[in-house]
């Protein structure tokens, strides 16, 4: 679970509602007959709204001994504006500049023109790459090609593991993360989810290395140890993703194939076995088709920074992940969502990040409710929204950050943005917005429609309320919009808890015995022990124990400590997401005998470099039993 710091983002967030105009240029906002305005990124210094991007290229050399990526990016731009006398670009201090130059095809001149720069401060995640361009040779609509000789050493992107912070610690391993704004570290670029183009790279690696990226296509030389790599569909900077090291892989489906270290593969393969394709084709018949071709999967080490990421064809799992079937399931179901909702239809900006995550939330619950039942789905649904609502007494209810639409000032990074509200309020609109269509499966179908629709554009949250009344004209011509209490405005720019929640009794089966459990617990003296052990918790899923401890720590420290004695040696023995909660359990009753658990888990699970968790829903759960169980394998 991510634990958001109130003292930390909140002073970069503005409190005002609504603010700055955002939309795709020429696109209107407000509703029909709305003003046009152009969009603005204020995570971005980059002048894209002065470009098209129509394609880039990275040709890099991995060098492990000394930890660098060097060679060149080429990018291929077309000015949509006159009198454009400058390229900027989002770059960061770790990026060393080596030269530009340009080419214009078609101009007759077969030699590059050398092109002089400067580097600007920008904020401390980037900074701007200012790239002054020969006026002759830059006119709407005439293409460009600019190549950026540069080499990569420390930055936020790229993580360079020694062997021995790796799984099998036998060989070194480098991965990237995006996510949202860390790119610029690893290439120049547009570093903004408003921009989308296609990619090829070609990638020179030692021999034994083997490089995966988020590409549709790729193709290895083992004479010149070099990978070539397509991506056909245009994806934002921040989904561009490689990870070298020692990897091998299983096919696990007719589309889909796990990657890892070879001391992890057997035990990813056995956890996943045919179920991706299973998800994907129930995905499918609710959305519509994927559109990504491969949906592969590769396991990194626990450095990897945060739980899970969408790469476009080739989703990044943190192995340790691997301990909780039933968070992996919900993990990769999650990321698969994010195929259709964040990977195909974009957040045009960072400031309403909950489009492609309330979105896939919700898209993950449609499939999971469609795959395991409803009371699978509501359990999950129950320890989110509790997680929400611990978060909103964390921060108050008038707390900016708790805004579908946060408005942030420029320079602060949207990566300290990530958070509940995000996922859960997002995940709420959505159901809101499926509970007014009047049936589910019509939602259904709305959904492909929105995906159709937008597919591989970035979009503003006006452009989803403007399809949905498009669609839903009848309650367009209600004015459903300005319903009192559930205001479309008050649900997008107004902070505290969600104007509405789903139903979820249909979890009763599950919750209600964690509830009548926790009831017992919560007496001021020690509890009936007798009718607590009438629980069998060995019988519960993880999410059942989650729900469980999460609420008993919701009213910790207890009056006694006979919990120690009931449960410790149960909850030693499960997965990490269990043990996480029962050792916070441990140190806020100190309980003594268990102190030394704290540590040991410690040593094994945070990353060296300090782990942070952009999916909080990404610490998402697996395989649960047959739908026709009420109870849940663990």
């Amino acid at each position: 679970f991510l634990v958001l710091d109130p003292a930390l983002p909140v002073s970069g967030v503005s409190g005002a509602p609504g603010g700055r105009c955002v939309g795709d240029s020429g696109r209107p906002l407000g509703g029909p007959g709305g003003r046009r305005c152009p969009l603005v990124d204020v995570a971005s210094t980059s002048n894209f709204s002065c470009f098209r991007l129509n394609h880039l290229h990275l040709d890099l050399r991995l060098n492990f001994a000394v930890k660098e990526m060097s060679g060149w990016l080429v990018l291929d731009l077309v000015p949509v504006q006159p009198g454009v006398q400058s390229l900027v670009l989002d770059s960061h201090p770790s990026l060393l500049i080596h030269s530009i130059d340009c080419k214009v095809p078609g101009s007759g001149q077969e030699d590059p023109m050398s092109l002089t720069y400067r580097v600007d401060p920008f904020t401390d995640y980037g900074s701007a790459l200012n790239i002054s361009l020969p006026e002759a040779a830059v006119g709407p609509g005439r293409l460009i090609q600019v190549t950026v000789r540069y080499t990569t050493t420390d930055g936020p992107a790229i993580w360079w593991l020694d062997s021995e912070l790796t799984c099998g610690q036998s060989r070194p391993l480098v991965f990237t993360q995006g996510h949202s704004v860390c790119n610029r570290s690893f290439f120049p670029c547009f570093d903004t989810p408003a921009v989308k183009s296609t990619y090829t790279a070609t990638v020179r690696v030692p021999d034994g290395v083997t490089v995966l990226m988020s590409a549709s296509r790729s193709l290895y030389s083992k004479q010149d140890r070099v990978f070539q790599f397509s991506m056909e569909h245009p994806v934002p900077s921040y989904l561009v993703a490689l990870v070298a090291g020692e990897l091998q892989h299983v096919d696990v489906g007719p589309r889909s194939r796990v990657w890892a270290e070879p001391c992890l593969l057997s035990c990813a393969v056995q956890k996943l076995g045919g179920s991706v394709e299973r998800w994907l084709g129930v995905a499918e018949e609710l959305f519509g088709p994927y559109l990504w071709g491969r949906c592969d999967i590769v396991f990194l080490p626990p450095s990897f920074p945060i739980v899970a990421m969408e790469n476009p064809c080739l989703t990044f799992i943190i192995a340790s992940i691997l301990e909780s079937s039933e968070f992996l399931l919900i993990d990769v179901i999650h990321e698969i969502a994010h195929g259709w909702f964040g990977n195909a239809v974009t957040n045009a900006t960072w400031e309403e990040m909950w489009l492609s995550e309330g979105l896939a939330t919700y898209a993950q619950r449609r499939i999971t409710t469609e795959a395991y039942g409803e009371a699978f789905t509501c359990l999950e649904t129950a320890v989110r929204l509790d997680a929400l609502h611990r978060q909103l007494r964390l921060l108050g209810d008038n707390n900016p950050v708790s805004k579908l639409q946060v408005k942030f000032e420029p320079g602060v990074n949207p990566s300290t943005l990530m958070n509940l509200f995000t996922y859960e309020k997002g995940f709420c609109f959505v159901s809101y917005l499926s509970q007014l269509s009047g049936d589910v499966r019509r939602f259904d179908s709305f959904l492909r429609d929105y995906i159709s629709e937008f597919k591989f554009k970035s979009v503003v949250a006006q452009d989803l309320i403007d399809f949905f009344l498009r669609c839903f004209p009848e309650l367009r011509d209600t004015a459903v919009t300005q319903r009192e209490g559930l205001e479309f405005d008050r649900w997008l720019n107004g902070s505290g808890p969600p104007p509405y929640e789903p139903d979820l009794s249909g979890g009763g089966a599950l919750t209600r015995p964690v509830q009548d459990l926790c009831e017992l617990w919560r007496t001021g003296d020690a509890p009936d022990l007798q009718a607590v052990m009438t629980f069998d918790l060995s019988t519960w899923s993880t999410f059942q124990i989650v729900l469980f401890l999460d609420r008993m720590l919701d009213h910790s420290p207890l009056a006694h400590g006979a919990l120690s004695g009931c449960y410790s040696s149960l909850f030693d023995g499960l997965n990490a997401e269990v043990q996480i909660r029962w050792l916070q359990m441990v140190v806020r009753n100190t309980f003594y005998p268990e102190l030394p658990r704290v540590r040991a888990f410690l040593q094994k699970h945070v990353s060296p470099h300090g782990n942070t968790t952009k999916h909080y829903v990404n610490v998402t759960p697996n395989p649960p039993p047959p739908p026709s169980s009420s109870v849940m394998d663990i």
